[in-house]
C-alpha cells in the first residue's frame, strides 16, 4: 500500500492568502485532564484534499452531498514530463486498455515540502474537455491546482465539476510509478464545506 497523502501540520504551506493550519490543546493530560484533546483549525484546502463543485459554483453540490464511489476504484498514475497537461497527454492516458475512469497526473509540482509551489502543470481546457467527454469520473494532481496558480477563471475546475467529475489536489505522487493501482481518497462527510482533506492511499490491484 502506498500512502499518497501529504503530511499536514503546522509547517504545511498553505494557498497564498488562505490561513496556515492551526493545532492547539483544548485539554491536556500533563494539566490534569484525563484525555488529550486537540483543536484544529484549516481550510478545506489544506494539504491533500479534494473539492466540490461547490468550491466554484453557487449551485453545486457541497462536499457531503458526493457519491462515494468515484473516490474508490482502478486509478492509473500519469506522469507529466511538460509545462502543463495538455490534450496530448490526456488522450495518451485515454488511449490505456481497459480506458481509466479516475486519472492521478504527476507533475513533480513539490519540490520542497517547505515551499509552496508557483509554477506548477494546471490541467489545459481542451485536456479538461477530453476528460469530460470521455466519461473520466475523478482527476488528480499532485500540484495545489489543476488550474494555473495565477488563473481567476478556473476553467479546467468548472468543466470537471459541471460534468460531475471529483478533483483531488496535493496528492503525493513522487515515489509512484506510472501504473494503474486501486484508489481509496475518501472525505469527510462536511454538510456545508466546499472541499475536505483525505487520506489518499494506493495499493496494487
Amino acid at each position: 500500500m502506498y500512502d499518497i497523502t501529504r503530511p499536514l501540520g503546522p509547517a504545511t504551506p498553505p494557498w497564498p492568502g488562505d490561513p496556515p493550519p492551526h493545532f492547539e490543546w483544548a485539554a491536556r493530560r500533563s494539566e490534569g485532564s484525563p484525555v488529550n484533546v486537540s483543536v484544529m483549525r484549516i481550510s478545506a484546502h489544506s494539504g491533500t484534499h479534494a473539492d466540490a463543485p461547490y468550491h466554484v459554483a453557487d449551485s453545486g453540490a457541497r462536499i457531503g452531498e458526493l457519491p462515494l464511489e468515484p473516490f474508490l476504484g482502478p486509478a492509473l498514475v500519469v506522469e507529466v514530463t511538460g509545462s502543463s497537461i495538455d490534450a496530448r497527454s490526456a488522450r495518451s492516458a485515454l488511449d490505456s486498455s481497459p480506458r481509466p475512469m479516475r486519472l492521478l497526473f504527476r507533475t513533480g509540482a513539490w519540490t520542497s515540502p517547505e515551499a509552496f509551489p508557483i509554477d506548477f502543470a494546471a490541467l489545459e481546457p481542451e485536456a479538461a474537455d477530453l476528460l469530460v467527454e470521455a466519461g473520466v469520473r475523478l482527476v488528480g494532481t499532485d500540484a495545489p491546482s489543476i488550474d494555473r496558480f495565477d488563473s481567476t477563471e478556473l476553467p479546467a475546475h468548472h468543466r470537471l465539476a459541471a460534468a460531475g467529475i471529483v478533483i483531488l489536489e496535493n496528492l503525493l505522487l513522487e515515489a509512484i510509478e506510472a501504473d494503474i493501482y486501486e484508489l481509496i481518497a475518501l472525505p469527510l462527510r462536511l454538510i456545508e464545506s466546499d472541499g475536505s482533506p483525505i487520506r489518499a492511499v494506493l495499493r496494487r490491484p
